[in-house]
């Protein structure tokens, strides 16, 4: 195996691949991405048998196709280091990668591509194409209530469900809820419903940008493909039974306001400061015409803010773990607001006034 390839073109591919790539590996072959060459393109392979990306680029010139893998971090430190349009030659010399760039010199180790694993190519039941920019947006609005190593696994991802002209995305930890659904062209002969790992939707996402350019789904029994540009992507599903979201959704609050979103925004965060540092809880005191928000922490230490909102109803206090109620703020693009609250035991049903296409749902804590 011996080609040369700019650094730029190279860069982009592997720092992608590379971000899939686990620092600590029960495999050694695992940390090393895989570099097939072929007539004049360049496949760079990761993957940590959960999740793999294939990043395809143009090599300037092939002598010699071949494959080789190589550790992936070292390898994408070394092109970073490298000066701007170094041109890069990559060589399999005696068992060793040899890269050559203008006055320097490194030699890395390599394992077998007899070793390199790959996921196994599961036949696809269903094709379908959406835009990018929908599926980031879906992704962008909910990824936030994924929960982390939870030990309900199903928990540890995002659910998407695709029915006829329409995609959904689905994500909750237990203590909050976040729906996004958009009209998209599907057709589907059942409806489908997969759960996506966490690592997955993470890496899914740096591949998609804002634009209408289609990313085309393979839908598997036990795998999930996404082709985007020089990319693909596959994920293992997580195989368990997502909750019934539906029936977590409060209907029926009779105490709806609506305030400036960065404004609560900036209110909360600042409280939040002084609230306990381990519950992150604040008390919404709601009247008419005004929200107040107020925090204290166990040294004694108390915060006091006040929005104007637009409320008429009786007043209400409610205590809410104030991340929570952040993180959905940043996730809505609206410039307001509306919550809708029944009492102080009910979740909360937030999202933009008159609805939107995501709700989110904050349980409330009791302080």
């Amino acid at each position: 195996m011996k080609f040369s390839i700019s650094r730029e073109a190279l860069l982009r591919p592997l720092t992608l691949v590379a971000g899939v790539v686990e620092r600590r590996q029960t495999l050694p072959v695992l940390s090393n991405v895989l570099i097939q060459v072929g007539q004049d393109e360049v496949a760079l392979t990761g993957t940590d048998l959960e999740v793999e990306l294939i990043g395809r680029t143009v090599a300037s010139r092939v002598d010699e196709p071949g494959g080789v893998t190589v550790p992936a971090r070292k390898l994408m430190d070394i092109c970073k280091s490298l000066p701007d349009q170094a041109e890069i030659q990559l060589s399999l010399e005696d068992g060793r990668a040899v890269l050559r760039s203008g006055r320097s010199r490194f030699t890395l180790s390599t394992l077998p591509v007899a070793e390199f694993p790959s996921i196994e190519d599961s036949q696809g039941s269903t094709e379908l194409s959406l835009p990018r920019g929908m599926l980031k947006h879906l992704i962008d609005a909910t990824s936030f209530a994924m929960a982390q190593q939870d030990v309900r696994y199903y928990l540890n991802g995002m659910l998407l469900e695709m029915r006829d002209n329409l995609i959904r995305a689905v994500a909750t930890d237990g203590h909050r809820l976040a729906v996004c659904s958009r009209p998209a062209e599907l057709h589907v002969e059942s409806p489908q419903k997969l759960i996506v790992p966490r690592k997955g939707i993470l890496e899914l996402v740096r591949l998609l940008d804002d634009g209408e350019d289609p990313v085309s789904l393979t839908l598997g029994a036990s795998h999930i493909r996404a082709h985007t540009g020089d990319f693909t992507f596959t994920s293992k599903l997580v195989d368990g039974k997502f909750p019934d979201y539906e029936r977590v959704v409060p209907r029926g609050g009779d105490k709806v306001f609506i305030a400036e979103r960065a404004e609560m925004r900036q209110v909360l965060s600042r409280t939040a400061i002084l609230s306990n540092e381990k519950y992150r809880g604040v008390r919404l005191h709601l009247e008419e015409g005004n929200l107040k928000v107020m925090a204290n922490n166990p040294e004694q230490e108390e915060a006091e803010e006040n929005i104007a909102i637009e409320y008429s109803g009786d007043s209400l206090e409610i205590g809410f773990n104030v991340g929570y109620l952040v993180d959905v703020l940043n996730a809505i693009d609206d410039e307001r607001i509306q919550m809708t609250l029944a009492d102080s035991n009910s979740s909360a049903l937030m999202e933009e006034p008159g609805g939107g296409d995501a709700l989110y749902v904050v349980m409330p804590m009791r302080l």
